[in-house]
């Protein structure tokens, strides 16, 4: 069968069950070029263990582990470091400038280390005793970031040591996937499986949140006080090793330093340039960023300014982190849905494994892809699974109309005339009591969207039901906060694309209890 350029798409055996039915991963999807995090690492449990609510572990808050991980950012630093170095030497001259919390290697165009200090003195420390390379010919653009490259002085006698040095984002090949999934006892396993090698590593969002933090010291040369935040895939929980970075520069906190009462009969206020829109201003912010970020960001390269999409941005590579990355400007919106979504994935374990598999399910079938089109997308596929959830009996996850009912003051979120206004405290949603397992979820979720009326119907996870679709597009999914917006249209603009779906989605033949047994999953 053929693979269609994706990877390994095979049939898989599972080890024996002690019921003695072999119930086999009938298509495996490994995508190529993704760095999984290493075994054993960031393990959920899996199987039966894993279905219903069960886990009661206390979770943090979108918001503390924003502010967790921004923290531990603005303390960390990255270095590019020569192949031949002492892991030891290396950590104990950097302990000069202050305790070192954590460090970690990785390979992207050179040998990379990221090191978190304790304290942020400690790289204003190490940035004291750094120095603005001599380029012979060529003249260097002197720029303080936490961004270094380390050298050694002879003599090179380091070499001995270098075995020393462990780099974490290591690719796993697909023979090893293919290993771990043949181990696998039942299809929650596998599922699970997947989860856990293609989910974003403690490492890979350490350094996501790094150069955000990186690219913020770029633009706080304009504009001092403002914010670079991560959003979508990277903080959502729903990221997979090699996503892009969504990023947005925030400057409501600029303004949010000057809320105080104003005292007396005096009120100031800053001279600033004045311009006919929030668009144009939106553009000619992102234009200067932009060419900052081509002229003067280190690791910046292929700076594009895209100032006339309906978001305006600017899509660069961060050649140190081999990062994707798309820069917009006060996107509060697209941070709100990504606490949602952040949400919805800690309510129940089994919501994030349907997520994975169904996109490795639909990149198999050339339904999404990497290269811009008439595509679904990511975010529409994780929304059409919290849409199943919500209609399973008992529901395995609440709607968004029923998650604002639990909010109180603290969570009220009007943004641009948008009430995003939701809980955030888990505590006070009610855990489900569905036990379902993640098979059968998984062959439910064909047969829901199978017979989905795709032509009169659209998904609406603010209420959790089907409604009429309010226009002629392929498919439609209601924006969960600015509701009069499609969030599927814009890659879906072929006429075929309905029926494509529906066939691709109809594709229930190999969950039938004697397509089980014959061991096949996801064909044509």
């Amino acid at each position: 069968m053929a693979a269609r350029g994706l990877g390994l798409l095979t049939s898989l055996p599972l080890r024996a069950q002690r019921s003695q039915v072999q119930r086999p991963l009938r298509r495996l999807l490994s995508c190529p070029g993704t760095v999984v995090a290493p075994l054993g690492k960031e393990e959920q449990s899996s199987g039966s263990a894993e279905t219903g609510s069960e886990d009661r572990t206390p979770k943090k808050r979108f918001s503390e582990v924003q502010k967790e991980r921004r923290e531990q950012a603005q303390r960390t630093v990255l270095i590019h470091c020569p192949n031949k170095i002492s892991e030891k030497k290396f950590l104990k001259y950097l302990s000069q400038h202050g305790p070192v919390n954590s460090h970690f290697f990785y390979e992207s165009f050179g040998l990379y280390a990221v090191v978190e200090f304790s304290q942020k003195e400690s790289v204003a420390s190490l940035q004291n005793v750094t120095r603005t390379p001599s380029l012979g010919t060529e003249a260097a653009i002197p720029f303080r970031s936490r961004y270094f490259n380390l050298k050694l002085k002879p003599p090179l006698n380091q070499t001995s040591e270098q075995s020393s040095i462990q780099c974490r984002n290591q690719s796993s090949s697909s023979k090893k996937l293919f290993e771990l999934l043949c181990c696998a006892e039942s299809v929650d396993d596998q599922l699970n499986t997947l989860l856990r090698e293609f989910q974003l590593t403690e490492e890979n969002s350490k350094l996501r949140y790094l150069t955000c933090s990186l690219i913020e010291d770029v633009a706080a040369a304009y504009f001092p006080g403002c914010t670079v935040r991560p959003f979508g895939s990277s903080v959502n929980s729903f990221g997979k090793l090699g996503c892009d970075l969504d990023m947005f520069l925030d400057l409501d906190e600029i303004e949010n330093f000057s809320t105080h009462k104003a005292s007396g009969n005096f009120l100031m206020e800053f001279q600033v340039k004045n311009v006919p829109s929030e668009r144009i201003a939106t553009q000619k912010i992102l234009s200067v960023i932009g060419e900052c970020l081509d002229h003067f960001g280190p690791g910046c390269v292929g700076v594009q300014k895209i100032l006339n999409a309906r978001c305006p941005l600017v899509r660069f590579s961060h050649q140190a982190s081999g990062f994707q990355c798309d820069l917009t400007t006060n996107n509060r919106i697209a941070l709100k849905s990504s606490e949602l979504l952040y949400i919805y994935g800690a309510l129940d374990s089994r919501v994030r494994a349907l997520v994975f598999s169904i996109r490795c399910w639909a990149r198999a079938h050339s339904l999404t892809s990497s290269i811009p089109g008439a595509w679904i997308t990511n975010f529409s596929l994780t929304v059409m699974v919290i849409f199943f959830l919500q209609r399973r009996s008992p529901p395995i996850l609440p709607t968004l109309d029923y998650l604002k009912t639990l909010a109180d003051a603290e969570d009220k979120c009007i943004i641009e005339g948008h009430n995003c206004t939701f809980v955030r405290d888990f505590n006070r949603i009610k855990p489900s009591g569905n036990t379902e397992t993640l098979e059968l979820l998984l062959k439910e979720f064909f047969e829901y969207f199978g017979n989905f009326a795709f032509n009169k119907n659209s998904i609406n996870i603010r209420q959790g039901r089907e409604q009429n679709k309010p226009e002629s597009s392929p498919l439609h999914i209601q924006n969960p906060f600015e509701t009069s917006l499609n969030i599927s249209k814009n890659p879906l603009q072929e006429p075929s694309w309905e029926g494509n779906t529906q066939n691709a989605a109809a594709r229930k033949k190999p969950f039938l209890p004697e397509r089980l047994r014959r061991g096949r999953m996801f064909v044509e």
